[in-house]
C-alpha cells in the first residue's frame, strides 16, 4: 500500500480557515467586551436626576418617600426628597423596593427576589435603614401602607394575575401589627357585609388598605365579589368589612379623615380606564377629577386639598413619574417628581 502525502493546497486552506476562525472569535470577544463595558458604564452613569449617596437616615424635615425609577445604579431603590423641594436632589437608600411606604420612624418595602426560585417578601426598616423585620409574601407586590402611629402595616399582593385590569386576578391583603409580631390574618377571612347581609362567595378579593387617622382599629379598603366592587370600612377587632359605597378602588383617606380618594373605572371590566374620584364621607358626594390618563395606582394625599399618584411613562418601559392634582374639580394635573413611583408624604 502506498501512503500518499496530503496536498499542500489543503494545508493552506486549513490554515486560512483557522486564521479566519481565530479572527472571528477575537472580534466576538472584542464586541462582547464592548457590550459589557457599555452596560457597566450605563449602570454607573449618573441618572437624569441628582442623586446623593444612599444609607443616610430619613430626613428630619418633612419629606416624600418614593421608589426611584431614574436610570442608573439606584434604579428601583427607595429614595427621599425634601417636601419643600420635590424637584431637588434625591437621597437614595440602597434598599430595593417594588412598592414602599413610610412614616417618620419606619419604612415598609415590598420586593421581588429573583433567582432560581422567585420569592416575594416584605421588609420593615427603621429611620436609619436598618432592617427590623422581614416576612414572606405569597405573591407579586401591589400595595403597602403603614398607619400614622407606626403600629400596623398593610400589604396587598397578587396571588394570581399581575394587574387589576380585567378578570382572573386574585389578591391577598393582610394587616400586620408591628409590635406584637403576629398577623391579623388575611382580610379575605374577615366577614364581608353588604346591605346588612354577609357575602359568602368564594371569589372575594380585598385590596388597597388605608388606615383611618386617629382610629388605629379602623381602615378602608376595596372589596370585590361576583363582578361587584365596594368601598368597605374595616374593623380589625371585629374582623369585619362593611360596604359603604360602590365602585371605589384603592382608597386613600385624607389627613383630616373627612374624604376618601380612589380610582373609579369609567370603562368596561375587560379594558378599564380609571379616573380619580373623591368621596366626601359626610355628604356622600362624589367628585371626579380632571386627570384624563388612566390611573392604576393608590393615590396619596399631599395635603387636605391635593393628591399624588404615579403614572408610567409611555416612552420608556419601567420608568414613571409622580403627578399632583387638586381635589377641586377644575384643577389640572401637574408634574410633581420625575422618575418616581409609590409616594408617601411624611411631615
Amino acid at each position: 500500500m502506498i501512503l500518499r502525502a496530503r496536498p499542500t493546497g489543503d494545508k493552506g486552506r486549513w490554515a486560512v480557515l483557522l486564521l479566519v476562525a481565530a479572527m472571528a472569535l477575537a472580534g466576538a470577544g472584542f464586541f462582547a467586551f464592548q457590550a459589557v463595558q457599555r452596560f457597566q458604564e450605563s449602570q454607573a452613569a449618573a441618572s437624569e436626576s441628582d442623586v446623593s449617596a444612599g444609607g443616610s437616615p430619613l430626613p428630619a424635615e418633612p419629606f416624600v418617600l418614593f421608589r426611584n425609577t431614574a436610570s442608573g445604579q439606584a434604579y428601583g431603590q427607595a429614595a427621599t426628597v425634601s417636601l419643600s423641594d420635590p424637584a431637588g436632589a434625591r437621597a437614595v437608600s440602597g434598599v430595593d423596593c417594588d412598592r414602599t411606604y413610610g412614616t417618620r420612624s419606619a419604612v415598609i418595602c415590598l420586593r421581588t427576589q429573583r433567582g432560581l426560585v422567585t420569592r416575594f417578601e416584605a421588609s420593615l426598616y427603621d429611620r436609619n435603614w436598618q432592617q427590623q423585620r422581614s416576612w414572606a409574601l405569597r405573591g407579586i407586590p401591589s400595595r403597602a401602607r403603614i398607619d400614622r402611629t407606626g403600629n400596623s402595616v398593610a400589604t396587598t399582593v397578587f396571588v394570581t394575575g399581575h394587574s387589576y385590569a380585567g378578570a382572573g386576578f386574585s389578591t391577598e391583603t393582610s394587616i400586620t401589627p408591628l409590635g406584637a409580631g403576629s398577623e391579623s390574618g388575611s382580610l379575605e377571612e374577615f366577614a364581608l357585609v353588604v346591605n346588612g347581609e354577609k357575602v359568602m362567595a368564594n371569589d372575594r378579593n380585598i385590596w388597597g388598605v388605608t388606615f383611618v387617622p386617629g382610629q388605629p382599629n379602623a381602615f378602608y379598603a376595596t372589596a370585590a365579589s361576583s363582578g361587584r366592587i365596594w368601598l368597605v370600612k374595616g374593623s380589625v377587632s371585629e374582623r369585619t368589612l362593611t360596604a359603604v359605597y360602590d365602585g371605589a378602588e384603592c382608597p386613600s383617606i385624607s389627613p383630616d379623615g373627612t374624604r376618601v380618594a380612589y380610582k373609579k373605572n369609567a370603562a368596561g371590566p375587560l379594558d378599564p380606564h380609571w379616573n380619580i374620584a373623591v368621596l366626601d364621607l359626610a355628604s356622600g358626594r362624589e367628585t371626579v377629577l380632571r386627570e384624563t390618563a388612566s390611573v392604576d395606582d393608590q393615590v396619596e394625599w399631599l395635603d387636605n386639598a391635593t393628591l399624588l399618584y404615579g403614572l408610567p411613562r409611555s416612552d420608556e418601559a419601567g420608568d414613571s413619574d409622580i403627578w399632583q392634582i387638586g381635589v377641586d374639580p377644575a384643577a389640572n394635573p401637574v408634574l410633581f417628581i420625575e422618575h418616581a413611583w409609590s409616594p408617601s408624604v411624611v411631615r
